[in-house]
């Protein structure tokens, strides 16, 4: 399922045009963005995400030295 997201200042000019443009493709489903504010951040956040870590989940390097690169040979 793809979803066509129009933003709700673009609705009345857009939405009809795009759920007709897309009409003859099921797997194409036109919405309007109707979010009024940020899922992240604010002020109203849980107390639980306040304590939130980033951790570094990359490989850790193999201890020790690369070897000498030989020069003009």
């Amino acid at each position: 399922m793809i979803y066509c997201v129009v933003p709700t200042a673009l609705a009345d000019e857009l939405y009809d045009k795009l759920v007709a443009h897309y009409a003859d493709d099921p797997d194409v489903e036109v919405i309007v963005d109707r979010r009024t504010a940020e899922r992240r951040g604010g002020e109203a956040m849980p107390a639980q995400h306040e304590q939130r870590t980033t951790r570094d989940r990359r490989r850790r390097r193999v201890p020790g030295e690369f070897p000498p690169i030989a020069e003009g040979d």
